[in-house]
């Protein structure tokens, strides 16, 4: 008898199939990393036939791991780094170029274009979100525009596009024989090419980006039972989709308006339920699409703030600096020294994002004296993700008028103790850390259980929340200020970098 729920993860830098029971625990788990490919300063790509390839094998393995068969799971569903794009070919499934990663900023030049005729706000009252090289549409554009060909085959509708959610479900329910080009209302919002309003594709955004409409999966919501899988996970129904932080959201149990949480992941994000109206930012956050539940259900909003270095920085002192060689090693490190040593790491590799959106600002290390060490810098580096939350949360403060009291997190970073309790002295906010932690893979299973009534309502999945652990500010006021006044005296010195 059926009696699990699985969940593919697809994220930026590895694929995970994880198997929940009913009370939201882990039954088994598989991930597997894939190739960074960084073409050119500021370029990030993936290739989709590897992540497809690695979704394949952990999804065999997750199962192997569990001790139980694909007949076993009663739906599966999908979560997914958001605007990462792939554009295919229709009758052979071939992409016709690396997938284009959210962090990649090639398409500035296309931005400055559009910026023309309105400014970087000019499709925000439609699309919740300003012009930015974060989103998917310049990406599509800058692909059809340097691949030979492409625009004349994609107006003959032999061209698919998709962020990896929709890449996912097509080649798991069949690929060119029969495979469902779709994608939820979640991944489409993070297009730009969505009316957030109507959830339908703006047809003036497409005319002016000339996208043609044929290209374009059909919107859906993010729970419905789309169609079922094939290959290992064979008539299993696909019935979850969700982009990665709306699904953490979900996996949160942050449905009423005014709950929200931080994922602390490859990004930083900042998210917030604000109910069934959108909310727009003066402060540099987005308004976004956060889920709809069946074909009747409402369309949720969500307000978000959004960086792109949130545990890549991490990564980047493991793979790029050579500081350590297991990222868990960077707490020890930083716990090797008391503070900073008056440094400041703001890690805008790909640019700042929220709340400030400069595509022309680069990292850097700042503050450096003899006395400064890598293990200065190590702290420094985790630092930066909590100011770089508080900034979000003060931009949230000033837009919505609330003032918080707690923050749920999730990521692989909440296990950094050390990270969680600055975090808690930044924010001089209670830090909650939930005993299941796999939110956004747990989100996209909630999904998919709600479709087939293996779930039955919101209330089920909000009895499975628990807490694990809650961190208390213990910070002075004065020393807190006098940090951040050092930040934000970084951050302006990363700004126009690029000319």
């Amino acid at each position: 008898m059926a009696q699990y729920v699985g969940a593919i993860d697809q994220g930026t830098t590895s694929s995970r199939f994880i198997v929940f029971d009913k009370k939201g625990n882990i039954k088994g788990v598989a991930q597997e990393e894939f190739e960074q490919i960084f073409p050119n300063p500021g370029w990030v790509e993936h290739d989709p036939m590897a992540i497809w390839g690695t979704v394949q094998s952990t999804i065999e393995g997750a199962l192997k791991n569990a001790g139980i068969e694909a007949k076993d799971l009663v739906a599966v569903g999908v979560t997914n780094q958001r605007e990462t794009t792939v554009v295919w070919d229709k009758y052979t499934g071939k992409p016709f170029y690396n997938a284009i990663v959210w962090q990649d900023t090639r398409t500035d030049k296309i931005c400055n274009e559009l910026e023309k005729d309105g400014g970087q706000g000019r499709w925000i009252e439609k699309t919740g979100l300003p012009i930015t090289t974060y989103f998917s549409c310049t990406k599509v554009r800058w692909i059809l525009d340097h691949v030979h060909g492409l625009q004349q085959k994609a107006e003959k509708g032999e061209v698919l596009f998709g962020n990896i959610d929709t890449w996912v479900i097509w080649n798991l329910t069949g690929g060119p024989n029969g495979g469902l080009h779709i994608t939820d209302v979640s991944n489409a919002s993070r297009t730009q090419l969505m009316n957030i309003h109507t959830c339908q594709w703006d047809d003036d955004i497409l005319k002016v980006l000339n996208i043609p409409k044929v290209m374009l999966p059909k919107i859906m919501p993010s729970s419905k039972v789309y169609g079922v899988c094939t290959g290992v996970l064979e008539g299993i129904p696909v019935a979850g989709d969700l982009g990665d932080q709306q699904a953490a959201v979900f996996g949160q149990t942050c449905f009423e308006t005014g709950e929200g949480k931080c994922t602390y992941g490859t990004a930083l994000c900042l998210l917030y339920n604000t109910g069934t109206k959108p909310i727009y930012s003066t402060s540099g956050l987005l308004t976004t699409v956060g889920y709809k539940i069946g074909d009747d259900g409402e369309v949720f909003y969500i307000l978000e703030g959004t960086n792109a270095t949130g545990g890549v920085v991490v990564q980047y002192l493991r793979d790029n600096l050579g500081f350590f060689t297991k990222a868990t090693e960077v707490e020890a490190l930083a716990n090797s020294v008391d503070d900073t040593g008056g440094a400041y790491f703001v890690p805008a590799f790909s640019g700042l994002f929220a709340p400030y959106w400069k595509t022309d600002a680069r990292g850097l290390i700042i503050g450096l004296t003899r006395y400064v060490t890598k293990a200065h810098i190590a702290r420094a580096a985790l630092e930066s993700l909590c100011y770089q939350t508080k900034e979000m949360l003060d931009s949230f403060s000033k837009d919505w008028g609330v003032t918080f009291t707690t923050l749920k997190v999730d990521g692989g970073a909440v296990y950094n103790d050390t990270l969680m309790q600055f975090l808690s002295d930044m924010l001089d906010l209670e830090v909650i850390r939930p005993v299941v932690t796999e939110t956004t893979a747990l989100g996209a299973a909630y999904a998919a259980g709600l479709a087939v009534g293996y779930w039955k309502s919101l209330e089920d999945l909000k009895a499975n929340w628990a807490v694990d652990k809650t961190w208390r500010p213990k910070m002075e006021p004065e020393v807190r200020d006098k940090k951040f006044k050092g930040w934000m005296k970084a951050v302006e010195r990363t700004m126009a970098w690029i000319d």
